[in-house]
């Protein structure tokens, strides 16, 4: 019985633990969760998700504040496209959280950070360009571009001195969509280092329709697998989505993966930005508690626990301070469901907005609970306390259990002490 600490991830002459955490926006994948990793020999995560409010919260800056102050004229008008992110500030922003945990690394591991297409911010190419230029300048391991096709990302940076050294990859969830990226990329003259492929049992926003469940990752990997050998194209595969053991994880290397991909265990980490009453009740959902919706404006399916505060709120859109989601003529499909429901009941004291959610603001304030398939799996992975509360686990145990354990089998933490 083989486990997963038999394989190893290969990147040149160098080599990992196969493992690496996904990067969860806003700040679930904190630098402390990333570093774990890295130090472990992994591959950890931070992302770049609406990366100014992260960095008001965790250096004490004060982007959104200043960019509040400077269109609080427009709040009340339903046209946001004035309301622009300042491409210093955000470069500022950017570097400052990268090197923040680029400094504290330590161990043989890597750092990535995650690369969201779809936070389009009211600029998508230029504010695209600023992220993933600053984290290159800030000295980041890698970069995993996520939410979107990302048909240009790599025109961006083609120039950059570190576009050649600095390790790239992209998280795709079907063959024609990496075929999309590859061709589209092909006059950059560089492959991807890596692939994530991630199927529809992953947390947070999927890259499938509301038939996600007709998927199947494996038979996914399979595909993109016969193609790669076809065009004698060797490009380390990382499945992602609903690996939730060792030997989850032996089951896709065994049959030619790379490494694997897993966020949804580390969500309950000491490590994780998640709040502790958040964790709880992650802790505390059953099957029946987590559904697949349509309330992200991206566009994209969201998994997420039903119970999320994020669901039916009627904030008014707060652009001013965020405006991550803003596409290129300043909408979000947020605003449109919200002004609707205005316009419907002038006179209600608290508006519902049922089918789309203000995810900036919901996201900010940990109301978004986000989550893979199998999160009402992890009340087993703990103890239970006298008080109905589960104990909260470190990222290095999950870690190592992720690497040593086997068959199937979930090693629970020491228990703390009464």
């Amino acid at each position: 019985m083989k486990s997963v600490d038999d394989f190893r991830l290969r990147f040149g002459s160098r080599e990992y633990v196969p493992i690496m955490i996904g990067g969860m926006g806003v700040d679930i994948s904190t630098s402390d969760l990333s570093l774990e990793a890295a130090r472990l020999g992994g591959i950890g995560h931070i992302s770049d998700a609406m990366i100014p409010t992260v960095s008001d919260r965790r250096y004490d800056t004060k982007y959104t504040r200043d960019k509040l102050k400077i269109y609080k004229y427009n709040v009340a008008n339903t046209d946001k496209s004035e309301v622009q992110f300042d491409l210093g500030l955000l470069a500022e922003a950017t570097e400052r959280h990268v090197r923040h945990t680029m400094e504290r690394k330590h161990g043989n591991g890597l750092i990535f950070i995650n690369c969201m297409e779809k936070l389009t911010m009211n600029g998508p190419k230029d504010t695209l360009r600023v992220r993933l230029r600053s984290a290159l300048d800030a000295g980041i391991d890698g970069i995993t571009l996520a939410a979107g096709l990302h048909l240009g990302s790599f025109a961006l940076i083609e120039d950059h001195p570190r576009f050649r050294d600095v390790k790239l990859g992209i998280i795709v969830s079907s063959l024609r969509a990496l075929l999309l990226f590859l061709r589209k990329s092909a006059r950059t003259n560089r492959l991807p280092d890596y692939v994530v492929v991630e199927g529809p049992l992953a947390g947070g926003h999927l890259g499938f329709g509301m038939d996600w469940a007709q998927y199947d990752l494996h038979a996914i990997m399979a595909e993109i697998q016969d193609y790669l050998k076809a065009e004698n194209l060797d490009i380390p595969l990382i499945p992602a989505g609903g690996i939730f053991t060792g030997s989850d994880a032996v089951s896709f290397l065994d049959a030619g993966a790379a490494a694997v991909q897993v966020a949804t265990r580390f969500t309950v980490s000491h490590e994780c930005g998640l709040p502790p009453e958040v964790q709880q009740h992650y802790f505390s959902a059953d099957e029946e508690d987590i559904e697949v919706n349509n309330t992200s404006p991206t566009g994209y399916p969201m998994r997420m626990l039903k119970s999320s505060p994020s669901i039916g709120a009627g904030n008014r859109p707060n652009c001013e301070a965020y405006g991550y989601l803003l596409d290129a003529n300043g909408n979000c499909a947020y605003i449109t469901a919200y002004n609707r429901e205005l316009a419907a009941h002038p006179d209600a004291r608290r508006l519902r907005v049922m089918d789309k959610t203000c995810l900036c603001t919901h996201m900010r304030n940990f109301d978004c609970w986000t989550c893979g398939h199998y999160t009402y799996r992890l009340k087993d992975t703990t103890h239970r306390r006298p008080d109905g509360t589960y104990q909260i686990l470190s990222a290095e145990h999950i870690f190592h259990d992720y690497q040593y354990s086997k068959d199937n089998r979930i090693a629970l933490p020491p228990a703390e002490q009464a």
